[in-house]
C-alpha cells in the first residue's frame, strides 16, 4: 500500500513536470515509463501472490500424488512379484505335503495289506495244524475201531476154531496178544 501511495505522489509531480514541459513531436516521457513499469511490476506481484502462488502448490501437490502413486504402483507390483513367488512357494509345498501324504497312504497300506496277509498265513497254518490234528485223531480213531473189529472178527474165529466160549479174562489176554503182534508189523509198514 505504501508503494501505491509514493507511485500517487510521484505521478503528481511528474504531472506537473509534463505540463511545463515541450508540447510536440515524439518524445519520450520518461515518467510514464517508469509509472508504466511500476504498474506492471505491481500487476505482476499481486498476479503472483494470488495466481502464481496457488497454481504453483497446486502443481506441486499434483506433482507429489503422481511420485506417490508411481512409488505406490512399483510397491503394489513388488508386492504382487513376491505375492506370486509366494504362490509358487505355498503350490510347491502344498504338492510336496499331498505326496508326502500319499506316500504315507500307500505305505501304511502295503503295511496293513502285508499284515493282514500274514495273519491270514498264520490263520490258515493254525487251520492246517488243526486239520492235521484231527485227521490224525480220525485215524487213531478208525484205527483203534478196526483194531477192535478186528478183534471180534478175532475173537469170533478163535471161537469156532477151537470150539469153545472165551470168558472175558481169557479173551481179554489173547486179544491184547493179537493186537501187540499185529500192531509190531503194521508199524513197520
Amino acid at each position: 500500500m505504501e508503494i501505491l501511495a509514493v507511485a500517487a505522489g510521484s505521478a503528481g509531480h511528474v504531472v506537473g513536470l509534463a505540463a511545463e514541459g515541450e508540447a510536440g513531436g515524439l518524445t519520450i516521457n520518461f515518467f510514464w515509463v517508469i509509472v508504466s513499469a511500476l504498474n506492471f511490476l505491481v500487476f505482476l506481484a499481486i498476479i503472483w501472490q494470488f495466481a502464481f502462488r496457488p497454481l504453483a502448490g497446486m502443481l506441486e501437490s499434483r506433482r507429489q500424488r503422481i511420485e506417490q502413486g508411481l512409488r505406490d504402483a512399483e510397491q503394489a507390483r513388488r508386492e504382487r512379484d513376491s505375492a506370486e513367488q509366494e504362490r509358487i512357494a505355498v503350490l510347491v509345498e502344498a504338492r510336496r505335503e499331498a505326496n508326502e501324504i500319499l506316500n504315507r497312504a500307500q505305505k501304511v497300506a502295503e503295511e496293513t495289506r502285508e499284515a493282514d496277509i500274514a495273519a491270514t498265513r498264520e490263520e490258515l497254518e493254525r487251520m492246517r495244524l488243526r486239520a492235521m490234528a484231527e485227521i490224525e485223531a480220525e485215524k487213531q480213531r478208525a484205527l483203534a475201531d478196526l483194531r477192535a473189529e478186528v478183534a471180534d472178527l478175532a475173537l469170533l474165529a478163535a471161537g469156532r476154531v477151537v470150539g469153545e466160549t472165551m470168558s472175558g479174562e481169557r479173551q481179554r489176554r489173547l486179544v491184547e496178544e493179537f493186537l501187540r503182534e499185529a500192531a509190531v508189523p503194521g508199524a513197520g509198514s
